[in-house]
């Protein structure tokens, strides 16, 4: 994950973590998230935890990571012994560029996940790809292997943009990859888009989502450019070689996909994402957002297991020299407060077209809701049914309500 971490407390060498948070594993639903670190090449906007082959040294081989993360799950399984989750009910393999990994090994780490713990007979299993690191043959072997989720990498359909955010796969291939995927038995197939790129025109967004549209996929996530200090965008950007992206530019592109996705079909589900139906949503990510359990696989991967958060080491080779070791690779963790629980639960369950719970609010954040429907950024069907949840507007402006619900 981007951004500065946490100081946080020391992870024992074993992984193991307080009885109090093994008394409650699972009880909002339990889910394993798998980091893959390799790309091909980095996109000019990406400060993710990813690495080039030539970024690498010895010891965080793509021949040897399956192992590696195989032997994180036995480490695993060790610190939650006896008091293991209830079945898994999904897994996310992100990156990166999981699908850079043969597809022998994305399904040998998803057999030691099942082993480890089980799989729910429903569970969601998604693997992140770029649209140019699958194939047909690739895109069977996943399906055959219990993946039944793929989220593309599309970003844009206008071959400038795709030249400024460095992306690799030309423009008519996400749409080809997710057909694929389709005709390989997936379930349910994603396209990712980033909109707000310099130089991207109304006319390139609606052209993207056009194809998003056609392409027959059931999801769809779409985000606003987000500059990262570090990148090579942002040196650009620094140097005046690019403009800085334009919030109101991003508020009409945004409105547009929400106006062409509710055409074709799509009903948002949280801000950034849209699912043709509710079996559609990703149940991974929504796992997140309302505060269930998930044990993080891989270099940098955050976990969180009753109410304890940790991360791992961020760099390959140190995350496999600690396992090689015996040791938890796990970087730092922190205990949430009920402050800093209550906070995460607003902030993400706002996102949410469930909404969040009025209840949960203290009497300052139940004026804050007051306000918020009053200006028009609540629903008030959805207040009168005890509930804080966004207008379209209000999706726009939804870190300034979530500013007025914790004052």
């Amino acid at each position: 994950m981007p951004g500065a971490l946490p100081e946080g407390e020391p992870v024992p060498v074993d992984g193991s973590l307080p009885p109090a948070a093994l008394s409650a594993v699972g009880a909002r639903g339990f889910g394993v998230y798998v980091h893959v670190p390799f790309c091909a090449s980095r996109c000019g906007y990406c400060d993710f935890n990813t690495y080039t082959s030539a970024e690498l040294g010895g010891g965080a081989s793509r021949e040897s990571y399956a192992e590696t993360v195989l032997a994180e799950l036995a480490l695993a399984a060790r610190a939650l012994g006896d008091t293991p989750p209830p079945r898994v009910d999904t897994v996310f393999v992100g990156g990166g560029t999981p699908t850079l990994l043969p597809a022998d090994d994305l399904a040998r780490i998803l057999d030691g996940i099942d082993r480890t713990w089980g799989l729910a007979a429903d569970a969601e299993v998604t693997t992140e790809a770029n649209p140019e690191s699958v194939n047909p043959g690739s895109l069977k072997a996943l399906r055959a292997a219990g993946y039944t989720r793929i989220s593309l990498g599309m970003q844009s359909a206008a071959p400038g943009v795709l030249a400024i955010l460095d992306r690799q796969h030309s423009a008519g291939r996400a749409v080809a990859a997710a057909e694929e995927a389709r005709d390989a038995g997936f379930d349910h197939v994603n396209l990712d888009l980033i909109y707000g790129t310099p130089g991207e025109h109304a006319e390139d967004f609606a052209a993207s989502l056009d194809q998003v549209v056609a392409a027959g996929v059931d999801h769809v996530s779409a985000y606003a450019l987000i500059v990262e200090e570090g990148t090579r965008l942002a040196a650009r950007m620094r140097r005046g070689e690019l403009a800085y992206p334009s919030d109101d530019v991003a508020a009409d592109r945004y409105l547009a996909a929400e106006a062409a996705l509710d055409a074709a079909g799509f009903s948002w589900y949280e801000v950034s994402n849209w699912a043709r139906s509710e079996a559609a949503r990703c149940r991974h990510n929504l796992l997140y957002w309302r505060g269930g359990d998930w044990w993080g696989l891989g270099p940098g991967a955050h976990s969180h297991v009753g109410g304890v958060r940790w991360w791992n080491v961020k760099h390959p080779t140190a995350y496999a020299g600690r396992l090689a070791a015996g040791k938890s690779p796990g970087l730092a963790r922190e205990v949430l407060t009920p402050d800093e629980a209550h906070m995460e639960d607003v902030m993400l369950r706002l996102r949410l077209a469930d909404g969040l719970s009025l209840g949960v609010l203290d009497a300052a954040g139940r004026a804050g809701a007051q306000r918020a429907l009053a200006d028009g950024l609540l629903t008030a069907d959805g207040y009168a049914a005890g509930r804080a949840v966004l207008t379209l507007r209000g999706r726009l402006l939804a870190d300034a309500v979530v500013r007025d619900l914790l004052p």
